[in-house]
């Protein structure tokens, strides 16, 4: 077993594979997922789908997939994590790759909830929404790799892949301190966190995460959640929404079926994780 990593989806991408043949594979897998779900690509399928006014737009089977899984983590969340907040992204300042975005003055005018349908491979939305993959496309190509037999483990920022009974993982606190490690064996592993991509609108501190009951920044207490389940796709979504639903997060994982456990960091250094949640020493 060897290991190998490249930069790929804005995040250093690390798999545990067989053989070099399987590294030059993994990346050819994330560079086309990319290439078709990157907003910030100018010709990606993604970002031109988002310049295309047309309310009805046909998906290829790749983004058709992708949004498929969206709306599945929209579903069980609640409508919690939701791929429609695009539109109120950009505005809040997020328009551009984090390491060309710019301060804002003022904060932006409130836009409504956003509204879209998957409907025989075809996206339906109104005038203005657009979609912002955030960690599904990632989390679902983590899932590739392993699915595939490219990697026996895919990590890609913040969301993991395993194959392997023996994996164990550990997460960081905002302060770059561990702040558990967890034996996560065979599934994944996903983390949402609110410190690593801040920057200032008017007088606050804000971030990529948008609510979208809100169409703000979340204001959540907790300020990284980290989840388990049998997907990326879906320790993904559970993340977010642990995250988003603050005080509340941890119960609302311990009720799901499909989320194995939980981890939250609070704004006050403090972890806590739902019952059950096997440690690794």
């Amino acid at each position: 077993m060897i290991s190998g990593s490249f930069r790929a989806m804005g995040t250093t991408v690390l798999v545990r594979t067989h053989g070099e043949g399987d590294i030059e594979e993994s990346r050819r897998l994330f560079e086309d997922v990319e290439q078709v779900c990157s907003r910030f690509r100018e010709n990606s399928e993604l970002a031109l789908l988002n310049r295309n006014p047309a309310p009805s737009v046909r998906l290829s089977p790749t983004l058709g997939t992708v949004l498929e899984h969206a709306a599945a983590a929209r579903r069980r969340t609640g409508g919690l994590v939701d791929i429609g907040v695009g539109a109120a992204v950009s505005s809040w300042g997020y328009d551009r790759t984090f390491y060309e975005v710019e301060d804002l003055a003022e904060p932006p005018p409130l836009s409504r909830r956003p509204e879209w349908t998957l409907e025989a491979g075809w996206l339906q939305r109104p005038a203005g929404v657009a979609i912002d993959l955030g960690g599904i496309a990632k989390g679902w190509t983590c899932d590739l790799a392993v699915d595939r037999g490219l990697a026996t483990v895919a990590s890609a920022g913040g969301d993991v892949r395993s194959a392997d009974e023996a994996t164990t993982v550990e997460i960081i606190d905002p302060w770059s301190e561990r702040a558990v490690t967890v034996a996560l064996g065979v599934g994944a592993l996903a983390t949402s966190s609110v410190t690593r991509r801040r920057w200032r609108v008017g007088s606050r501190d804000v971030h990529h995460l948008i609510d979208p009951r809100t169409s703000r920044p979340s204001d959540s207490p907790v300020l990284s959640a980290s989840a388990l389940a049998a997907s990326a796709v879906e320790a993904e979504a559970a993340a977010k929404a642990v995250l988003l639903l603050g005080a509340d997060g941890l119960e609302w994982a311990e009720r799901q079926p499909w989320v194995r456990n939980a981890v939250v960091v609070w704004e006050d250094g403090n972890v806590y994780a739902t019952t059950g949640l096997e440690v690794a020493a």
